[in-house]
């Protein structure tokens, strides 16, 4: 039996890429393509399996809200998944124990590896820093991917028991330090030309480490949201990073 699949957003870059991917994928069903103006109101009786959604920041919560309180277990890649919001989301999976949410910063099996090397990497150096290159049209800084990086490094120097990174700034007016998540830096370049970039940079005294990982096109992530559409039936409640989803 075929996997119903619904996507949102499926007249953006993200969207269309994702449409074709799900048309051609074995076990997939597409059964609606919804653009930003159309009423999520025509899923209900669809029998809609999974919902990919696939919009802008200020519209994806209202969205997944509506899905989960309908039942429909839904696959996220829009940014902008803050602390608050997923509270807020975890709080409303909760009266419907029996939906799944997967809220993916980034689905790049290259980043999502990338993000797992900077989490083994992380207690073994004493410098930490992310930056992050994107194209001109992105809506967001940092990406929800350097955000969810430069969280799993604290954590990860956090649990071996590292102190702060060092860092002697005492002026900076500009800004120039880039955004801190939880005592990173993080740094968010736009630049024309380029797709979906990040290297992560670690130093001690006499040695560094750079990883990097480059997205040119979106269709890099085409298989990352075809296995979690697969996978979602799997897993109940939220799961957050489509590292989850895969035997790392």
């Amino acid at each position: 039996m075929s996997i119903r699949v619904a996507v949102i957003g499926a007249k953006g870059r993200m969207g269309s890429h994702a449409v074709d991917a799900i048309n051609n994928a074995e076990g997939l069903e597409l059964v609606a393509a919804l653009g930003s103006s159309d009423s999520l109101e025509t899923l209900l009786d669809q029998n809609i399996d999974v919902a990919v959604e696939l919009t802008v920041p200020k519209s994806t919560e209202d969205n997944v809200t509506f899905l989960v309180e309908n039942g429909i277990d839904t696959v996220v890649g829009t940014t902008g998944w803050d602390n608050d919001r997923l509270a807020r989301l975890e709080s409303t999976l909760k009266d419907h124990p029996k939906t799944a949410v997967l809220i993916a910063p980034n689905f790049s099996i290259g980043a999502v590896l990338a993000m797992r090397f900077a989490e083994l990497a992380a207690p073994y150096f004493d410098s930490a820093e992310v930056v992050e290159i994107h194209h001109t049209r992105k809506l967001d800084a940092p990406s929800g991917t350097a955000n969810h990086t430069a969280q799993r490094i604290a954590a990860a120097r956090n649990a071996a028991g590292l102190p702060a990174v060092p860092d002697s700034t005492e002026s900076d007016p500009q800004g120039a330090r880039g955004a801190v998540i939880d005592g990173i830096h993080v740094h968010a370049i736009r630049q024309q030309g380029m797709n979906a970039h990040e290297e992560i940079l670690f130093g001690s005294d006499g040695e560094a480490l750079t990883i990097r990982t480059d997205s040119h096109s979106t269709s890099a992530f085409m298989p990352g949201i075809v296995t979690a559409v697969r996978s979602i039936a799997d897993y109940t409640g939220l799961i957050h990073g489509l590292e989850n989803m895969l035997d790392l």
